[in-house]
């Protein structure tokens, strides 16, 4: 039997969807003829072969309706097969138009464009492109290579950076070209500069967008030269302001800069000291000068410009100080400094040394004074002679080369406090004749300087070998009385028993004491929730007292009540720093505070924090340094900000001389961040109690800025909040290291704070029209005073029915609206603030103050598109935000 399988039609790449939809029917058509033919076959075996005439008829009808069904199923293919024709056809030319679009689209495009295939050759460009190579313009055509077109790019020299031939900016290029990274920049041979932006697409191909930026090179160019002249004049100004006479001389030995003191110091003539002027001249000219002149090792020549070179110089009466710099380039710097005071006050103290050791070789007692830097700076005769070793072999020395690491060691520790600004007495030994021991008893005094720092100590050492003899003996009769107690404890020990019927005594006590606190926690927890609640009743009166004070600080006064006013707010800003730390502690423990950790770079929370606290450190001559960190951390960043905050305060408070460094240190999964600071130090039995409410430890004498006690506090409580370590160390007398550890988060997720508005620098303020709504009458009494004071127009309402009562009668709209969140009978600053806007119907720019701190007022202030501004309110602030908002 003939089989009627038809294998499916071959799967042909590159054909469209129309294509293959049409050699799928005509498979199919193909498929129905044979079906027919086998039909056919198949009936005219089964007729009747003796010539029957019925079944011939029968046959027939029977051939007559098969073919009548193949033949209507072979129409309706045919015709499917014109409609796919037809579709084919439309898809065509609609292929064509979005090409010639296309090619219109790049050729509209302003810069230079071209589309290479994933075997790096042109697809298309356009005109602009092929502008930025009129020497070869016309080789460039579809299915030229980059590589060629690169090649003829270094033929042509149409580039400026071409080296060895061409071939280390081909490879460049071609490198760049099949790993596209960003943008880059090349100078072309006819002056012009042109960026390549390339992407790779999806194919494998590249497409690449050039652009003309030689006005950006040139401004860019002209901005450097002026920034250059700039510096130069400021380099003369500044060498104009040193006291040392500074001649600078380049690579050529030519004279390229001096300031008036080099040429008073050394009564120089023009044609030493002028542009153009070199080495030689000056040497020429103090040949000339003969006996008069500089010697020959201050004026030396030998590795000139390779060699630094000191020299102290006696020179027509006075002592000159030369030294000799070699600049890394070439060239060299000499300074010429005159020391001739400093000469004789040097002779004047080696004078008075010699008096006063006459008088302490006479003493005693073991004398002998050390500098900061632990070094023996003078020994009397007592103590040369104990330690059996001349002075010159002390002087000068440190203390653990002249004493040896062992009798150093015994003293490291008391030295440290002497230097720290104590004073302090010890008892040690010290070696003797024959091998034996002596006991000695040594006082060491600190020496402050003028301004207060340790310059040195002054060591008092006077023998006490008899008198510790004495103590030795009373200590055996102390180990003597010792073992008789301890024959009296055994018998106490009898009496054991009888205690334990009062301990259990005591632990219904201890039941009894146990439900009384927490009696007075739930108490205490009630206080914490209502100082957290009752926040803006407290602050409203702060409030209004700052800003009339800020009022009255704007307006012309006499000195006795400039300094009154002074006063005044520097006691309202302690009262809100404690009300504001109280209000903290108690939102704090009342759990009102929720952290909202995410990740962040920690170097936008560092840098914010160097900007804030540089001006303070500069008026504290303290040098603050921040090493900033490129890792990101998962935590609050608000929060952590106070803590960071806190332990900065406390470093500059209590810091008298020295530095503040604020860093961080990997720790694991962990970043650490650290405040170092070179303060009087804590003492160690004080380091877990610096973290209660209230304790100070009085380091700061001057009570200049004696904190509340509650700057740590709150830091141990945002820290137990967020989950964070907070650590410390101290050293009594070198400083001490707070730090707290953070975990580290993911880069993926990090989200960077805004940057921050920058501050006008003129008084924007100045003619604009403010309307306030306050229900407190003081609040709008003392808001009209000070933004009038800022030269605004200003007008009040209570609430949001009488602020649009108020507009309806201006002549405008006000350019800046401000409410108070919390109004009468239940309202709000922001529902009062939206009626002004409906009315309006204008965007008016809206700040809403309050001393709530809420996460929810947060997100209702900015759900509306409000600035938000926490009580109480400082005018420096209020005065930036406004002018960033009219902005």
């Amino acid at each position: 039997m003939q089989s009627l399988s038809l294998a499916p039609p071959p799967h042909q790449p590159g054909l469209s969807a129309e294509q293959r939809r049409i050699a799928e029917l005509e498979h199919e058509n193909e498929k129905l003829r044979r079906i027919n033919k086998v039909l056919m076959d198949r009936v005219e075996r089964s007729m009747d072969f003796q010539g029957n005439a019925f079944s011939l008829f029968q046959t027939a009808i029977v051939l007559e309706t098969k073919v009548r069904e193949r033949t209507l199923e072979l129409e309706r293919t045919l015709h499917e097969l014109e409609r796919s024709n037809r579709d084919l056809a439309r898809a065509k030319e609609l292929a064509e138009t979005v090409q010639a679009r296309l090619a219109e689209a790049i050729e509209s495009v302003n810069e230079g464009f071209a589309l290479f295939d994933g075997d790096d050759r042109l697809v298309m460009c356009n005109s602009k492109y092929l502008a930025f190579w009129p020497a070869f313009s016309e080789q460039i055509v579809p299915g030229v290579t980059f590589t060629e077109i690169a090649l003829q790019a270094v033929r042509s020299r149409s580039v400026q950076d071409i080296r060895d031939g061409g071939v280390s900016w081909l490879h460049q290029r071609l490198a760049e070209h099949r790993q596209p990274k960003g943008p880059y920049v090349h100078a072309l041979a006819d002056g012009r500069w042109m960026q390549v932006n390339e992407r790779r697409t999806r194919d494998g191909g590249v497409v690449g967008i050039y652009t003309d930026i030689t006005d950006l090179k040139r401004d860019e160019t002209r901005r450097r030269e002026t920034e250059l002249a700039e510096k130069s004049v400021l380099l003369q100004a500044t060498l104009d302001n040193i006291a040392q006479g500074v001649a600078v001389y380049d690579k050529d030995l030519n004279l390229v800069a001096w300031n008036d003191c080099f040429v008073r110091l050394l009564n120089l003539p023009t044609k030493v000291v002028r542009q153009g002027a070199t080495w030689q001249d000056f040497v020429d000219h103090n040949t000339r000068l003969s006996w008069d002149g500089l010697s020959d090792k201050a004026m030396s020549r030998e590795d000139l410009g390779e060699r630094p070179l000191a020299v102290e110089e006696e020179w027509q009466g006075r002592v000159l100080d030369i030294r000799r710099t070699v600049m890394p380039g070439g060239g060299f710097v000499n300074t010429y400094t005159d020391i001739t005071e400093r000469k004789r006050n040097e002779e004047a103290l080696r004078d008075s040394e010699r008096r006063i050791r006459t008088i302490t070789d006479a003493m005693p007692a073991l004398i002998a004074y050390v500098d900061s830097e632990q070094r023996f700076r003078f020994v009397n005769k007592p103590y040369e002679d104990w330690f059996n070793r001349p002075r010159e072999e002390i002087d000068g020395q440190p203390m653990w080369v002249a004493l040896g690491a062992e009798h150093y060691e015994q003293r490291r520790e008391n030295v440290l406090a002497a230097l720290a600004g104590n004073e302090v007495t010890f008892e040690m030994e010290l070696p003797a004749e024959n091998g034996a021991v002596r006991y000695a008893l040594a006082t060491y005094i600190p020496h402050f300087g003028e301004t207060g720092e340790v310059l040195g100590y002054y060591a008092l050492i006077q023998d006490i070998t008899e008198r510790r003899m004495v103590a030795e003996a009373l200590k055996e009769s102390k180990e003597s009385l010792e073992r008789r107690v301890d024959e009296r404890t055994a018998a106490l020990m009898a009496l054991n028993g009888k205690l334990h019927q009062e301990i259990a005594e005591r632990k219904q006590i201890e039941e009894a004491l146990r439900v009384a606190k927490v009696e007075a926690e739930q108490a205490n927890l009630s206080k914490t929730k209502f100082l957290a609640a009752a926040s803006h009743d407290l602050l409203q009166p702060l409030n209004a007292a700052r800003l009339f004070v800020s009022a009255l600080s704007d307006l012309e006064q006499i000195p006795q009540n400039g300094v009154l006013i002074e006063n005044t707010d520097v006691a309202l800003a302690a009262v809100e720093d404690l009300l504001g730390a109280l209000l903290d502690i108690s939102k704090l423990d009342a759990g009102v505070v929720q952290a909202e950790p995410g990740d962040f770079p920690i170097e936008s929370l560092l840098g914010a924090m160097a900007t804030e606290y540089a001006a303070q450190a500069r008026e504290r001559s303290l040098e603050l340094r921040v090493v900033s960190s490129s890792a990101v951390v998962y935590s609050d960043i608000r929060l952590l900000r106070r803590i960071i905050q806190n332990f900065l305060s406390n470093a500059m408070r209590y810091t008298r001389s020295g530095r503040v460094l604020l860093g961080c240190r990997r720790d694991g999964s962990r970043l650490r961040i650290e405040v170092w600071d070179t303060g009087p130090g804590i003492p160690e039995d004080k380091l877990v109690e610096i973290f209660e409410e209230f304790r100070r430890l009085g380091n700061d004498q001057s009570g200049r800025d004696r904190g509340m006690g509650l700057g740590l506090a709150i830091v141990e409580r945002v820290a137990r909040m967020l989950d964070h370590r907070i650590g410390v160390r101290s050293v009594q007398g070198e400083g001490s290291v707070f730090s707290v550890t953070v975990p580290i988060g993911d880069r993926r997720r990090q989200v960077r704070p805004p940057e921050p508005v920058p501050a006008a620098s003129l008084n924007r303020l100045a003619g604009s029209l403010v309307l306030v709504i306050d229900n407190e009458r003081s609040i709008l009494s003392g808001m009209t005073a000070l933004l009038e004071g800022w030269r605004c127009a200003v007008v009040t309402a209570a609430s949001g029915e009488e602020a649009v009562r108020v507009i309806e009668s201006l002549e405008r709209p006000p350019d800046i609206a401000i409410a108070d969140y919390h109004l009468e009978h239940g309202a709000t600053g922001v529902c009062a603030l939206r009626a002004v806007l409906d009315h309006c119907g204008v965007n008016i720019p809206s700040l809403i103050i309050t001393a709530d701190r809420l996460p929810e007022v947060q997100e209702e202030v900015n759900a509306n598109g409000f600035q938000l501004l926490n009580k109480p309110v400082k005018p420096a602030q209020l005065r930036s935000l406004m002018t960033s908002m009219l902005s």
